[in-house]
């Protein structure tokens, strides 16, 4: 086990020790936001066949070669083609064939007129401009070719993949399951949320949990509350080996600093967990415990939330976006302006967490007021964090950090 090894490491030793959950087919209409489980290669063409994009006309382009206002043309129209059904003659020498938005080009013809540049009867129509081969054609294979990957195995199904999976036929695409997390909180002072501690009492709610449920789901894992254990490691253990029966990842919340009732390390190992690090060089969130049982990880987090919380974006997320198949576990980086200075001193590599805001052009990080370990509240709307290097000073506003989007 590595002690208060940097961020990096102690990520790299989650990753390289858990895997996926699993895969499962998913009816597409319940598959947005899900991580493909296949590469998705183009069976068929699409469009599969000459179309038009709007309501006109399709003839031969050498008919209209002459046209002009002063010398328009004038095509016989053999039949009208609506959307859905498939042209049933050819076109010849002086004719054309009425189209609507999205019929097939009928034979023969190979270019198509807008209905709003023309003038037209029932039987008619006069097109006053020469038109070229191929104009207003929307070929076969235009929007996706036979045989073209399309997206990735570990992409998220976004709007763009759901329509091209319904374009190509596939009803169930294969997806990794969503891991489902437990969520332990330790602390014999927490009471649940719809309690009222009593004045004096010591008690505080246990505010853990619904934070780290909200995290979870936005990541998409479902979440399985495994309830409050008192400062007992075999408490803690009892709720543990509960976790790892259920789940396929735990998270605890409390009891990994280095006092007395901080016994969440020692019921892990009594649950058959193998630690991989304690504690980890950043600030905040350095008081944590991260371990495996079974391939399946414990991310032991500070009781202090925000602390908890910036630990967890750094180090944990990472992992469970591996479980989950995503092509890419880190979140995505960003360079980011601050709008205000940092003035503390930062010894050890310091996370800031903060907003997006666009100003004047640039994209630029707006702090909260207050960055403590148990600020849960400045954390609202928080949506990128960014990372201060070890050893640095105060940082002014204006300057560029690197970052990465939650």
């Amino acid at each position: 086990m590595l002690k208060n090894p940097d961020y990096i490491t102690a990520r790299r030793l989650l990753l390289e020790t858990i895997s996926t959950v699993g895969t499962e087919k998913l009816a597409l209409c319940e598959s947005g936001g899900r991580i493909l489980a296949q590469d998705l290669v183009a069976e068929e063409n699409i469009p599969p066949f000459d179309r038009s994009p709007y309501d006109g006309y399709a003839f031969r382009a050498a008919d209209t070669e002459k046209a002009s206002r002063e010398t328009p043309v004038t095509l016989c129209i053999l039949e009208e083609v609506p959307t859905g059904a498939v042209p049933t003659v050819p076109v010849t020498e002086g004719t054309a064939v009425k189209l609507l938005t999205g019929a097939p080009i009928p034979t023969g013809a190979d270019t198509v007129i807008p209905y709003e540049l023309t003038d037209f009867t029932d039987t008619a129509v006069t097109v006053f401009a020469p038109a070229k081969p191929g104009d207003n054609v929307v070929r076969t294979g235009e929007d996706v070719r036979k045989g073209k990957l399309l997206a990735h195995r570990g992409d998220v199904i976004d709007p763009g993949t759901a329509g091209t999976l319904a374009s190509q036929g596939i009803a169930e695409p294969e997806v990794y399951r969503m891991p489902k997390v437990g969520i332990l909180s330790t602390g014999s002072e927490l009471v649940e949320v719809a309690e009222t501690p009593g004045p004096g009492s010591g008690k505080i709610r246990n505010s853990n949990r619904y934070t780290f449920e909200a995290v979870l789901k936005a990541l998409g894992c479902e979440t399985v509350y495994l309830g409050i254990a008192g400062d007992s490691a075999e408490e803690i253990c009892t709720l543990l080996q509960k976790g790892f029966a259920e789940c396929d990842a735990v998270i605890t919340t409390g009891g990994v600093s280095v006092g007395d009732y901080d016994l969440t390390p020692e019921a892990m190992e009594m649950a058959g967990v193998e630690l991989l690090c304690r504690g980890v060089d950043i600030k905040p969130g350095m008081a944590c415990v991260y371990g495996v049982c079974q391939g399946k990880p414990v991310f032991g987090l500070s009781g202090n939330p925000a602390s908890a919380l910036t630990n967890f974006y750094v180090v944990g997320v990472p992992a469970l976006r591996k479980m989950m198949g995503y092509r890419e576990p880190l979140m995505p980086k960003i360079k980011v302006t601050l709008s205000s200075g940092f003035s503390k001193k930062s010894p050890k590599t310091r996370f800031l967490r903060g907003t997006l805001e666009l100003k004047d052009g640039t994209v630029r990080m707006a702090l909260p007021k207050e960055q403590g370990n148990v600020v849960l509240s400045s954390a609202i709307g928080c949506n990128v964090m960014a990372v201060i290097p070890a050893g640095s000073g105060p940082v002014p506003a204006g300057t560029e950090l690197e970052g990465f989007l939650l």
